[in-house]
């Protein structure tokens, strides 16, 4: 379903782009969620491998930090319809095949114009641990589920000693400026076990 990766810059926890190419703002950019399923041998002789179903979601703020609208795998369009997902992935990737889980799409001229942060997250349905996922990583691109016009940035979001036992992360967000929009990485583990938690975080820490 989903183009293949095209690099763009490699960002780092806390880093931020414009989304203005050659002086030219974008109306729609995805965010890309791509995973790998959990990979054991057992008595040395066998691979036994885990489904890892990660929910990505998107919470879109006013300048209150009051939430404003949620977009998740049971709700997949805001209400003013700038924000679509493209499904739940319940499984992961067997192989590194360098395509998306799942994908974000956000047409920013649509965006109330009341909402200045859309933060994007993930939880861990079964609540398996971020540190034992052997790779997650985001992509911000312009394009569409078909085609992959350019790829702004990458941002690795592998296993690191800091996810043990976390079973969420705050991804990055979305910030509206005075002409445009900036892309902000944050990358950051939460203990929070389900949407409602991890967005009362959000609003504590992110906003």
């Amino acid at each position: 379903m989903n183009p293949a990766k095209k690099t763009g810059i490699n960002l780092e926890k806390g880093s931020k782009i414009s989304l203005v190419k050659e002086n030219r703002k974008l109306e729609q950019v995805c965010i890309g969620l791509d995973w790998g399923a959990i990979k054991k041998k057992t008595l040395g002789l066998f691979t036994v491998e885990t489904a890892v179903d990660l929910d990505a979601s998107v919470a879109m703020f006013d300048e209150n930090s009051k939430k404003v609208d949620v977009v998740f795998f049971n709700r997949l369009v805001s209400a003013d319809g700038s924000v679509r997902h493209s499904g739940d992935d319940r499984k992961g990737d067997s192989v590194a095949d360098n395509l998306d889980n799942e994908i974000v799409y956000v047409n920013l001229l649509k965006v109330h114009p009341k909402i200045v942060n859309i933060v994007f997250f993930l939880n861990s349905y079964k609540g398996q641990d971020f540190q034992s996922i052997p790779y997650s990583k985001i992509r911000i691109f312009e394009g569409n589920h078909r085609e992959v016009v350019s790829v702004f940035a990458t941002f690795n979001l592998s296993a690191e000693t800091a996810f043990t036992g976390k079973i969420g992360m705050i991804m990055g967000k979305l910030v509206r400026t005075k002409d445009s929009w900036d892309f902000q990485t944050i990358g950051e583990p939460t203990t929070s076990k389900d949407i409602n938690e991890t967005i009362e975080e959000i609003k504590i820490k992110y906003l």
